[in-house]
């Protein structure tokens, strides 16, 4: 049994989760194959749709909106989701017993810190859509430097969430105080983060719910008019969608998540929270893919722009095979490229 008041930094990771009652395996599972191939695919998935996500808000300027500035830094949130998920992957099952305390506390941070960010994202984007409906405009005109601010906020707060644990919310010196799931940390730690993201999706709830019905009565003054215009319903209906699928994703992707966070912190001993902690958090995860699909993939202008995008980057790419093919062809007059299909020589579909 571990003295009360020692600490314990120069033990192995197993130590810890063995202290912890978490199996640490030395060989890979099928269980850990079957999450990892499933966390890789995510992964990129995430990074390639969010980095398409800032490609297209980088590229037109008629995004230059505090909105989508709100947008790109979701994006940039979840990017870093994906890379520090992917970090996970490549640092999990066997390998997990390889790591030093202090790259353990790096896996952990990057995941919390940018799962951190993307929530923070998602209530300010939130309250940023509340003020524009208020004022009546498409857009609400937050100067650049609150939007800055508010950004650089998020980010602050996001990385002392990643940070903190490492430095003072550890249980290196409390071992009975370690969690399950996560078991270097507090399990007061796991019921701060757990209560934070349940405040934040209240919040969420009380903002859009808000909206909802401020737009429902605006609609129903203006139907007792006869120029109301038709669109306007439309308008309405749509809303009524985006906030279905806004707090829907948010909850089926989060709300797993959090109770096992939140039973593993309150230390309940009947709760099997092991048995699903991987694919909860996976779930957790695939938020960053959605939330490009809810918040952006839906605006018809940012549409077209991926569409943009992608016929550009497969121009480009048809544009050097034209010219590899024009620099072996000058090379030798006898070189010549054959179709498979029925070997005429390829020429460029553009002269």
């Amino acid at each position: 049994m571990a003295s009360m008041g020692q600490c314990y930094h120069n033990e192995t990771i197993g130590f810890f989760y063995n202290n912890s009652g978490k199996e640490l395996s030395s060989h890979w599972r099928p269980k850990d194959v079957v999450v990892v191939a499933l966390g890789l695919t995510v992964s990129m998935l995430v990074l390639l749709t969010n980095l398409l996500v800032i490609a297209a808000i980088a590229s037109n300027r008629r995004f230059h909106q505090p909105i989508y500035y709100l947008l790109g830094n979701l994006a940039a949130a979840d990017l870093f989701a994906g890379v520090a998920y992917l970090f996970l992957m490549f640092h999990t099952g066997p390998r997990t017993a390889r790591l030093s305390i202090e790259s353990w506390f790096l896996r952990q941070g990057l995941l919390d810190a940018s799962l951190t960010a993307s929530v923070a994202t998602l209530l300010a984007i939130a309250v940023e859509r509340h003020r524009s409906v208020m004022a009546v405009q498409l857009h609400s005109r937050l100067p650049p430097g609150r939007v800055i601010m508010l950004i650089v906020g998020v980010w602050v707060a996001a990385l002392g969430l990643g940070l903190l644990p490492a430095r003072f919310w550890h249980c290196l010196c409390a071992l009975e105080r370690c969690s399950r799931m996560a078991p270097l940390l507090s399990r007061s730690y796991l019921t701060v983060w757990a209560l934070s993201s349940l405040l934040v999706f209240l919040l969420m709830v009380a903002v859009y719910t808000h909206i909802f019905f401020y737009v429902r009565r605006r609609v129903q003054r203006m139907s007792e008019h006869v120029s109301c215009h038709p669109r306007y319903r439309e308008t309405t209906l749509s809303l009524v969608k985006t906030v279905v699928i806004i707090l829907g994703a948010f909850v089926v992707c989060w709300t797993p998540a959090q109770v096992v966070l939140l039973l593993d912190g309150l230390d309940c001993q009947s709760c099997n929270v092991l048995a699903v902690e991987k694919y909860f958090l996976l779930l957790a995860e695939v938020n960053s893919l959605v939330n490009a699909v809810v918040y952006s993939c839906r605006d018809a202008e940012m549409r077209r722009t991926f569409r943009h995008l992608l016929c550009c980057l497969c121009l480009r790419q048809s544009k050097h095979k034209s010219d590899s093919y024009t620099a072996s062809s000058r090379a030798g007059a006898s070189t010549r490229i054959m179709l498979p299909e029925n070997s005429y020589p390829l020429m460029d579909s553009t002269l």
